[in-house]
């Protein structure tokens, strides 16, 4: 009995360690992915009030119902895309070993995301000549986005697949009356939309990545004061 004893507390022993990782390793997956809805909601709140306020977007008025002017599903949809989209950037890199090049900083996460919304901006309140011009213009600034910002494969991969559902998903939204484009020239919507989602995925990635990198370097701290 002891012997038995003496073994199943050897096991625990060896198990404590594997089991404290996996529950810290799920603690900060929860964590990033809060911290990315939250993101996901603070910009979708932001940028749809400069759509609503050029009257580029168009919600029934009984849907609006927040102080930004947005119907009550959006933030939590864009949350929850943010979250899943920042948790699966990292999660890419490490599955096709292809390590992010640039400069990792809070300070170039920030510059990219200020980029993001100047984008967004254009497309609301810069006025061109007609939309195709817009269209063009915005998609030369979402590349150069990527280009500054990520210039990975699997980014631009990812940026382009997500842009293209996000830009059906809208067409099927528009297409049942849930919201509205004024002026559409894309079938239900603007043509420059997919430019504006295709940047807003590279921003989001970049900030799941650097949340990832955080998380990678304090357990690494963690390990070596261990």
């Amino acid at each position: 009995m002891a012997e038995v004893s003496a073994l199943s507390s050897g096991a625990l022993m060896r198990r404590g360690p594997y089991i404290s990782m996996i529950t810290n390793r799920t603690m900060n997956l929860l964590i990033r992915a809060a911290m990315l809805f939250m993101v996901g909601v603070f910009l979708a709140l932001v940028l749809n009030l400069l759509q609503v306020q050029r009257n580029v977007t168009l919600f029934p008025p009984d849907v609006i119902s927040s102080i930004f002017s947005s119907a009550w599903w959006v933030p939590p949809c864009c949350g929850t895309a943010a979250a899943l989209i920042g948790l699966l950037y990292p999660c890419m890199d490490r599955r096709l070993g292809e390590p992010h090049k640039l400069k990792r900083e809070w300070s170039n996460v920030m510059r990219c995301v200020a980029v993001f919304v100047g984008i967004n901006h254009a497309s609301a309140k810069v006025d061109f000549a007609n939309n195709v011009q817009l269209s063009l213009t915005l998609a030369a600034l979402s590349v150069g986005l990527w280009w500054t910002f990520d210039r990975s494969r699997s980014g631009f991969g990812l940026g382009v697949v997500i842009a293209i559902l996000a830009t059906l998903a809208t067409q099927l939204l528009v297409y049942n009356g849930v919201f509205q484009y004024t002026s559409p020239d894309f079938l239900y919507i603007r043509s420059w939309l997919p430019c504006i989602f295709f940047a807003g995925v590279i921003t989001v990635g970049n900030i799941g990545r650097q949340l990832a990198l955080y998380e990678y370097k304090v357990s690494q701290e963690k390990t070596h004061q261990d």
